[in-house]
């Protein structure tokens, strides 16, 4: 009797890197290369879907990959296989090559795509699969945390831990100068980050993009804090804060880039702003990619490598365009539809923001 045909699988990192990465593709590939499929990692995200740049993942070049930060397939938050940039006559130009993809994958035989990414890498995965008969599972990536399916994204709480630890250092500098130490956060539209290492950290004040701050309100209570003795303030400040009826600080617009609004600044603004009313010495410390970088916390680790062998598990299952979603601690399969229909943000009425208030920090309203 002839054994069964041989599958073969692919797998993809887009969009920003983040502690994980690596981890999740170790769990999706070994547990794939277990059940006797083969694996090829796709290098530099969509761009190598379209240009053809396939690895064959074994046991080997995955060793030693899981406390690794970033990928070791490379990534690119640039390139959607659908408006690609390409140059014709000395000319950028954008083309749609869903068929570059479509002949490589069935080039490779791929019977289905692991797709690891936000929400632009996860959108373009439900794309692949709705309009072209792409059979794909994701898996939800970014430091946000703002991924609408999942309570929980890999890479956030190694971002959260860098951030909480920043805060305790600034501590310590604030104190002995009696300043207010401004610290700005990643998160773009979702106040996540600044939320949970401010609440661990200890902030005495934290603004985020769903509560839109009013800077009087959070001189007060700087102010206040000196009244009662206390000559350092430490705020915390997402870098998608804004004041109310007014916006977003950003840092510089990219043309034709998949995200182009470049956003930074909103934590200098705050510290300009509070020392002008408060007449104290402030200092803002930018964190950016910091936050994204470096080796994956324990969680982070365990959670990326559920999420992987989840995802084996659903393509070994025949279970296509689908996320693997994070659900009163358990991943569980979800409409792959839903991975980039929006963002996920912190509600209003969240139990940390009512923590928060209840042990006296401001959000600036």
């Amino acid at each position: 009797m002839m054994g069964k045909e041989q599958k073969t699988f692919a797998v993809l990192t887009g969009g920003g890197d983040c502690p994980g990465l690596n981890a999740v593709i170790r769990g999706a590939a070994k547990t794939l290369l277990n059940h006797n499929c083969k694996v090829y990692g796709v290098l530099d995200g969509f761009n190598g879907l379209v240009h053809g740049k396939f690895w064959e993942l074994n046991y080997a070049n995955l060793s030693g990959v899981l406390p690794r930060g970033g990928t070791i397939l490379g990534t690119t938050n640039r390139d959607n296989p659908f408006h690609m940039a390409v140059q014709k006559d000395g000319k950028l130009e954008f083309c749609d090559m869903r068929d570059k993809v479509l002949a490589n994958l069935q080039k490779y035989n791929i019977e289905a795509l692991i797709d690891i990414g936000g929400d632009g890498t996860l959108a373009i995965g439900a794309k692949l699969a709705r309009e072209c008969g792409v059979k794909v599972v994701g898996c939800p990536k970014t430091i946000d945390n703002d991924i609408i399916g999942t309570e929980r994204t890999f890479g956030f709480d190694t971002a959260v831990a860098m951030a909480m630890d920043a805060v305790d250092r600034l501590h310590t500098t604030a104190e002995s100068h009696h300043r207010v130490m401004v610290l700005e956060v990643m998160g773009r539209y979702a106040g996540w980050i600044a939320l949970y290492c401010g609440i661990a950290g200890g902030a005495d004040a934290i603004l985020i993009p769903e509560i839109p701050y009013n800077i009087e309100s959070v001189a007060q209570k700087i102010n206040q804090r000196r009244a009662d003795g206390k000559q350092f303030s430490i705020v915390v400040v997402a870098e998608g804060a804004k004041p109310v009826g007014g916006t977003i600080s950003v840092s510089r617009v990219v043309k034709d880039s998949f995200e182009p609004l470049r956003l930074g600044g909103a934590g200098n603004k705050v510290a300009e702003d509070l020392e002008k009313i408060t007449g104290v010495e402030c200092r803002c410390t930018v964190l950016g990619y910091l936050q994204r970088g470096g080796s994956p916390t324990a969680f982070d680790r365990m959670l990326s490598t559920r999420y992987g062998v989840a995802a084996a598990e659903a393509c070994l299952r025949g279970e296509y365009n689908v996320m693997m979603s994070l659900q009163n601690d358990k991943i569980v399969p979800v409409d792959l539809q839903i991975a980039g229909s929006g963002s996920r943000n912190v509600p209003l009425d969240s139990e940390l923001i009512r923590t928060g208030r209840q042990i006296g920090i401001s959000f600036g309203d």
